[in-house]
């Protein structure tokens, strides 16, 4: 009998994910066109670069301040009907900037309000969009689900600023923006013909601020989703310079229209496509960390290399070098975060990491337009390839992980004894185990009980401690505290199969055939 396990299948196979993931690309093919349209707008509104570099801040900061509230809001609410008013939220601005674009109203301040609320939506449902590939495709094939959608990402960009370029040519701004709002049209038919399995939950869904913290108290004590945002951080701070500065790189370094925008950034987008072509062999000689570092650098010498452009084929060959390095990042660290995060806080995570990657884009288009008015564009591209290849270093403290821990639910622990009916909302609640240890491994004890304070506190605890017995040596009490019982009764449904396994080696010091007592304390009413 062969031990070779059959290939996962392909994730195309479910049609609801094929749909989507089709409608999802048509989509961002509009998207792609918007920017086109907003970036070259604004440059006939504005010679400033830094009103040029805005337009992008007002595309990526939605994200950095309404992604984490989108990520709360998908992991308590019905995720189709949050994403169904996100998308028609989009359609109403898109077709509002396209009709005030038409009748010559718009001016920069109103390009740059309407672009922010436009993105808006596309912040609240980008968490909800990624949390629900566990739920279209089996577990084996969210890999290769992953891959997809960056894969469409980059078909998309690699067909949406030709198209928009062109258009633009053609018809104007006006009809971009009109074409974006339609393009929305496609996920809502998709989303309104999903009808999503409902599980309902043994305990009750967690209350809006109480998930926001939860996932920023998951965050602080989930090493592996530390790595990929500071990784995150120190790319995406960097890479934003070539994207904000690029409209001015076209229409006054090289005395492109606009259809010569689009055609450079189809080249990204073409580098990116070949990049996830490839991404696959590469992974499977390469490690997910060596990758990064490689793809940082790539990208840095690829900024570098359209400093130096003056022409049309090199600032394009320098572009797809780009959109290799782009997407080997962009895939890396997106299935990175997927993967190092439990489900019950996934769209919270994710959250988090779209927060760091569009905060950083935003913060960076900014900083490098003020950067490019002050010392000119070139310069201002040399300072952050320089930045990025320094940046690289963060691999070697930060290193993306090579192998993914299991974080399926373990539903181990057995539901607490007590002498009634406990109501949810009494609390604190105070939680001790009795261990019975080796006086001599006392301190091997103590030092094995150290990633269980990290995933007591990552998973609810609001204290955590070991305490020895003064009149019996080996006797150790471990406590933690925790807001509430149902808080309580939430962490039984949080630990996982790799959390089983840090407990069981501490739990292999516990002398004796009965388990640790485990005794529950709660304050009075």
């Amino acid at each position: 009998m062969s031990d070779v396990s059959p290939p996962p299948a392909s994730p195309l196979a479910s049609p609801l994910f094929r749909a989507l993931w089709l409608a999802t690309i048509v989509s961002n093919i509009g998207t792609w066109m918007h920017d086109i349209g907003a970036s070259w707008l604004m440059t006939s509104l504005s010679p400033s670069p830094l009103m040029v570099a805005l337009v992008q801040s007002a595309t990526t900061l939605p994200i950095f301040l309404f992604a984490l509230p989108g990520g709360a809001l998908a992991d308590i609410v019905d995720r189709r009907r949050l994403l169904v008013a996100a998308q028609l939220w989009s359609l109403a601005v898109a077709a509002l900037l396209a009709g005030l674009t038409l009748t010559g109203v718009t001016g920069p301040g109103l390009l740059l309000a309407l672009t922010f609320a436009l993105s808006c939506g596309s912040a609240l449902s980008a968490p909800a969009f990624q949390a629900t590939v566990p739920e279209l495709v089996p577990p084996a094939s969210i890999p290769q689900a992953v891959a997809l959608n960056s894969l469409g990402v980059n078909i998309a960009r690699a067909i949406g600023p030709a198209l928009g370029g062109l258009i633009v040519a053609l018809s104007g701004p006006a009809a971009v923006f009109a074409l974006n709002a339609v393009s929305v049209l496609g996920i809502v038919a998709v989303l309104l013909r999903w009808r999503r399995q409902k599980n309902p939950p043994a305990l009750p869904a967690e209350h809006f601020i109480g998930a926001l913290r939860s996932g920023l108290r998951y965050a602080l004590r989930a090493p592996d989703l530390q790595a990929v945002l500071v990784r995150s951080l120190g790319f995406f701070l960097f890479a934003s310079a070539p994207w904000s500065l690029l409209p001015l790189i076209a229409r006054r370094d090289l005395g492109l229209g606009a259809g010569g925008y689009g055609g450079l950034l189809a080249f990204v987008g073409l580098g990116a496509v070949a990049g996830a072509i490839a991404l696959p062999r590469i992974r499977r000689r390469l490690s997910a960390n060596v990758v990064t570092v490689a793809a940082t650098l790539m990208f840095a010498a690829m900024t570098a290399l359209l400093a130096a452009a003056h022409s049309f084929a090199a600032a394009a060959a320098a572009l797809l070098g780009a959109g290799i390095g782009w997407i080997a990042m962009m895939s890396s660290l997106n299935a990175a975060a997927q993967l190092a995060t439990a489900p019950w806080v996934k769209a919270r995570a994710l959250a988090l990491y779209l927060l760091v990657f569009q905060g950083s884009m935003t913060a960076g288009a900014a900083f490098w337009g003020w950067v490019a008015s002050q010392a000119g564009i070139p310069t201002a591209l040399l300072c952050a390839a320089a930045a990025l290849g320094a940046a690289s270093i963060l691999a070697r403290r930060f290193a993306i992980p090579a192998a993914t821990a299991d974080l399926a639910p373990s539903l181990h622990w057995p539901s607490p004894e007590t002498g009634g009916e406990i109501e949810s909302d009494r609390g604190p609640v105070m939680v001790t185990i009795e261990y019975r240890v080796e006086p001599a491994r006392a301190a091997a004890f103590a030092r094995a009980m150290a990633p269980l304070q990290r995933i007591r506190r990552r998973d609810g605890a609001l204290a955590w401690g070991l305490y020895e017995d003064a009149s019996a040596p080996g006797t150790i009490i471990e406590y933690f505290i925790v807001e509430s019982w149902l808080e309580h009764l939430r962490q039984h449904a949080r630990v996982t199969n790799a959390d089983r396994a840090e407990q069981d080696l501490a739990g292999a010091f516990h002398l004796g055939p009965e388990p640790p007592l485990v005794r529950h304390w709660i304050a009075p009413a």
